[in-house]
């Protein structure tokens, strides 16, 4: 090689080494001026190389996908199994993360004792109790934010039927949001210094779903139910977001002196055979993910956003859609980080508005 070709291929080699070197990471971005960057695990890909070194590298908060919830610790009844829990938090605290937990509450993801036990009222109000005191005190000083109560109310704002509601219920059947409120006294009994959220979907924007909401987190704090913030989950598809409305349903519910945590964000996108989304569809996608952390940035009552998953590679987008979506995350299967990514670390480095 010529000296001259020499030394300008060096001198390349040298600035791309610079400027990678200097391009912060989303953690890094976020502990200087943004909320808590988040990601939804499964600890049994933690062996996973890249898997972990990317969570490690970019993430300051985890939160367990199914490991907390009943199906995975309450597999016999008399019985807790905390390990894979546990494995989540060793996780964590080896790479200086908080945790939160998801979920106590909920319809879904119960085992078939509980679905199929034919208890009555009184008898699923102690097996509930009990859970939520096991399961919170267990992990006292450990996980700092837990969503209580998961999903309770439907797309026409009424509650949904549920075992804990009305299938028998625990006791508070037809009585709108008395079984929510009573998870709630419940948890803060177990672990007064956990924060406590309610956590739901298709209610991030201002529509009926996010009226009725709103409507039971004030009512909540107008009565002293012990009650932290709300998790909006923001699963985005069919590349729409309403970036107003978003900001607007954060403003009335941090003025209520509540915290915001978007805690299962991805944005979905049509994908061919081999998994792939079109170019447009990517750009668009990034355009997304920078509106919502523009959402967050401009109220500091939003502490926290989080994607449920951060790698294509392990996205619950591709099974539930039958392998026609897909391409939902900030990285690409081979931890690639994508256009979204950088979107991302632009908006935060854009947003300092706070410190920690």
């Amino acid at each position: 090689m010529p000296r001259n070709c020499w030394i300008f291929h060096t001198l390349l080699v040298l600035v791309v080494a610079l400027s990678e070197a200097q391009s912060p990471t989303l953690r890094q971005a976020s502990e200087n001026s943004g909320p808590l960057v988040g990601t939804a695990v499964r600890p049994y890909l933690f062996s996973e190389a890249a898997y972990s070194a990317t969570l490690g590298r970019e993430f300051n908060l985890v939160e367990p996908e199914d490991a907390v919830k009943w199906w995975t610790i309450r597999q016999k009844q008399g019985e807790f199994n905390f390990r894979d829990g546990d494995e989540v938090v060793r996780f964590a605290r080896a790479h200086g993360m908080k945790v939160r937990g998801h979920c106590l509450v909920w319809d879904h993801n119960n085992p078939d004792w509980l679905n199929k036990g034919n208890f009555s009222a009184p008898e699923l109000a102690r097996l509930l109790q009990a859970h939520i005191t096991t399961v919170m005190k267990h992990y006292a000083g450990q996980i700092f934010a837990w969503d209580v109560v998961n999903e309770a109310i439907d797309e026409k704002g009424q509650f949904r039927d549920s075992i804990w509601y009305n299938r028998p219920g625990i006791g508070l059947a037809g009585k709108g949001s008395a079984y929510v409120e009573q998870a709630f006294r419940w948890a803060h009994e177990a672990d007064p210094q956990a924060l406590l959220f309610y956590n739901e979907g298709g209610g991030e924007a201002m529509n009926r779903k996010s009226d009725a909401i709103y409507a039971m987190l004030k009512d909540f704090r107008k009565r002293g139910v012990p009650i932290d913030g709300i998790g909006l989950q923001m699963h985005v598809s069919n590349l729409e977001f309403d970036g107003k409305g978003v900001q607007e349903n954060i403003l009335r519910l941090t003025q209520l002196g509540l915290q915001v945590h978007i805690t299962e964000l991805d944005v979905s996108l049509p994908v061919d055979k081999s998994g792939q989304a079109s170019p447009e569809d990517l750009s668009r996608q990034a355009e997304i993910y920078r509106e919502v952390y523009r959402a967050c940035l401009q109220n500091p009552g939003c502490t926290a956003i989080q994607t449920w998953g951060f790698t294509d590679k392990w996205s619950w987008i591709g099974s539930h859609s039958h392998g026609s979506e897909g391409a939902a995350l900030l990285f690409d299967r081979m931890y690639k980080p994508k256009a979204a990514y950088d979107a991302v670390i632009q908006e935060i480095s854009r947003g300092s508005r706070r410190s920690r």
